[in-house]
């Protein structure tokens, strides 16, 4: 059985990638008589109504089947939202004390195409198992390793043999299938769906640096990075790990929903340094080179900027500076890979 994980060691820096704000999906379960499949990848870790009840018996923010009384166990199938490489799970197992499953294990496969609903009779799925069958504690993040060096588009949560799981997080690095664009084709390399990390920062006091990364412009100000008031000099900055080596051709900063607290100004610096780890990004020895100068911000905009960007040839990394703070919703970074 694999060992679990503390709190400690949580996944940093990577992407859950079956959540559902980036397109994954529960398919199909074997049962889901108490409660959806489709609550496994909400956000969050899921909540306690005491006095709320169904007509088939106590509401449950998570997936539950009924108790098993033939033999078997009970799964769920999920698709990731972006396939990838998975470096851990999270079997989270929150408000569900008396009804957990005692055991659980994860397969992995790889279809382009849609998993048919019978699809224990498919012999076109090739299901590897990523995470043997392991003990899970009650009303708790059950944090698992995964050794897997494949790029895998589904999962399957095994539960032995039933019960209820609040939460499924798939933590893992995302691996696009670059073959699909063409060789000229400008891609937002700092974007979640291709690949794109945000990596380090300075603060993230109220909002984190991951939404920089994330589609769309976002529905409020919570997502956004947003750093704390500063009070002593300097200024606040963020790295962005590109999807691939890019030679940048325009960058956009949206400040969407921030009015009173958009930075004054930002600045964008660029590095060549593809095998560097993240603790060494911010050392002094990095030569960072600045493509876009201070420019000024306004409140609620995206900004564009192209004729203003110095040439940089297979840009790896990327920091946004702000000046002096603020928040800042969408980092998008265009250009050709190189």
């Amino acid at each position: 059985m694999q060992t679990l994980l503390t709190e400690a060691a949580a996944f940093t820096g990577l992407i859950d990638l079956a959540q559902e704000k980036l397109g994954g999906q529960a398919l199909i379960a074997s049962d889901e008589f108490f409660a959806e499949k489709e609550n496994l990848l909400k956000p969050g870790r899921g909540i306690f109504l005491p006095d709320k009840y169904t007509e088939r018996g106590k509401w449950m923010d998570g997936w539950e089947s009924r108790r098993k009384r033939v033999p078997g166990h009970d799964w769920c199938i999920v698709k990731l939202g972006l396939p990838g490489v998975i470096r851990g799970v999270d079997i989270d197992t929150n408000h569900f004390l008396g009804n957990h499953p005692p055991y659980a294990s994860i397969e992995a496969c790889v279809s382009e195409e849609d998993i048919p609903p019978d699809q224990t009779v498919s012999s076109s799925i090739k299901w590897v198992e990523i995470l043997p069958k392991s003990a899970l504690r009650p009303g708790s993040q059950n944090l698992f390793s995964v050794s897997s060096l494949e790029r895998w588009t589904h999962v399957r949560l095994n539960i032995y043999p039933d019960g209820g799981v609040a939460r499924l997080k798939v933590y893992g690095e995302v691996v696009p299938n670059w073959d699909k664009f063409k060789a000229a084709e400008i891609i937002d390399l700092a974007a979640v769906q291709y690949g794109g990390r945000a990596v380090a920062c300075n603060d993230m006091f109220f909002g984190s640096m991951e939404y920089l990364l994330m589609p769309g412009r976002g529905q409020h100000m919570g997502e956004a990075w947003e750093t704390r008031r500063k009070r002593l000099p300097g200024y606040d900055w963020v790295i962005v790990k590109l999807g691939a080596p890019a030679d940048i051709k325009k960058i956009e900063v949206d400040t969407a929903w921030h009015i009173g607290n958009y930075p004054d100004m930002c600045s964008v610096d660029v590095c060549h340094s593809p095998e560097r780890e993240i603790d060494s990004l911010t050392w002094t020895q990095v030569e960072w080179t600045e493509i876009l100068p201070k420019v000024k911000l306004e409140a609620d905009k995206q900004h564009y900027f192209d004729k203003e960007l110095k040439p940089f040839s297979a840009a790896t990394h990327v920091r946004l500076n702000i000046y002096p703070d603020g928040g800042v919703a969408r980092l998008r970074v265009y250009g050709l890979r190189v």
